[in-house]
């Protein structure tokens, strides 16, 4: 007697043969693994190329500076020996916010961080010998505008004063007299400011008041032998 066999549901779909390539698929589940896998591995390829990016672009960056800082020197060796008019400030101040930005940069490596320090100290012995070399260059140019000799011949000037402190009005007559005697013999008077002048009067005043006993004294500016002569004589 013939039976029907009952179709295994594991093994046989509506009569498929059990070999046939859609009963081996990955089932979609596992599909959706792989491709959670493939993303995960994705980001961390790109993520490691963006830190090499990073990395490279930072080295880049140093190597840029230290041309920046080796341009800026040739400028102002230019600008120091009469080639330019103007100090190139200009590129000064980009070099240095390049050197603030690199610096508050914490993601540098300790060999990236090593690199900038010492262009940050390169460039910080340039800037103060730039300073000292402006410096002196503008003290040159007070000097020889202080050093004009006058063509006025002149006049011995005298003045007396009893209070060096309060009679500033006496005190700056003799200043302006001592600046036209210095200016007629082509003496500097570039650094004498008057309140120094003030302060050193007072000082000498009192000290020969004190020693002769008097209360005024006789202030004289005169030119002798080319020579500024500038005295103080108690009054008794």
């Amino acid at each position: 007697m013939l039976t029907v066999r009952e179709p295994n549901p594991y093994t046989e779909i509506n009569g498929a043969d059990p070999t046939a390539p859609h009963l081996w698929e990955t089932p979609p589940l596992a599909k959706h693994d792989n491709k959670l896998v493939r993303q995960t591995k994705g980001r961390r390829e790109r993520s490691k190329k963006a830190v090499v990016e990073s990395q490279s672009s930072v080295e880049d960056y140093l190597a840029r500076l230290e041309e920046d800082i080796r341009r800026l020197k040739i400028e102002f060796d230019i600008y120091f020996n009469g080639g330019s008019k103007r100090p190139p400030y200009d590129t000064k101040m980009r070099v240095e916010s390049h050197l603030k930005r690199l610096g508050d940069d914490r993601s540098l490596s300790f060999a990236q961080r090593y690199y900038y320090n010492s262009l940050a100290t390169r460039y910080a012995s340039f800037r103060e010998l730039w300073r000292r070399m402006m410096q002196g260059r503008e003290e040159g140019a007070g000097m020889a505008r202080g050093s004009h000799v006058d063509a006025t011949p002149f006049t011995r000037s005298e003045f007396s004063c009893g209070d060096v402190r309060h009679d500033v009005q006496t005190i700056k007559g003799v200043y302006d007299a001592l600046m036209k005697a210095k200016r007629s013999c082509g003496e500097p008077i570039h650094g004498l400011s008057f309140a120094r002048f003030h302060r050193m009067v007072l000082e000498r005043s009192d000290a020969l008041k004190e020693k002769a006993g008097a209360y005024r004294v006789t202030f004289s500016v005169d030119v002798d032998g080319g020579h500024v002569s500038f005295k103080a004589k108690p009054e008794k």
